[in-house]
């Protein structure tokens, strides 16, 4: 395998990674958390927020999707 190709693969997995921590972090559960995580067109700030916000990550999902 190409060192550059690993070497994305790598910061992929580790942007990944931090996301779902900062998910986890704002209250989403494992399985939400990790789908979202995987999005990188969900805005994780705003995700966070919408949770602090007091708002259902039944809703939030929904909004975000």
């Amino acid at each position: 395998m190409n060192s550059t190709l690993i070497q994305v693969v790598d910061e992929e997995i580790d942007v990944y990674c931090w996301r779902m921590e900062e998910l986890m972090r704002a209250g989403y559960s494992l399985l939400v958390a990790g789908a979202l995580a995987g999005r990188t067109d969900v805005d994780l700030h705003a995700a966070c927020r919408l949770l602090a916000g007091g708002c259902p990550e039944e809703t939030a999902l929904s909004i975000l999707y």
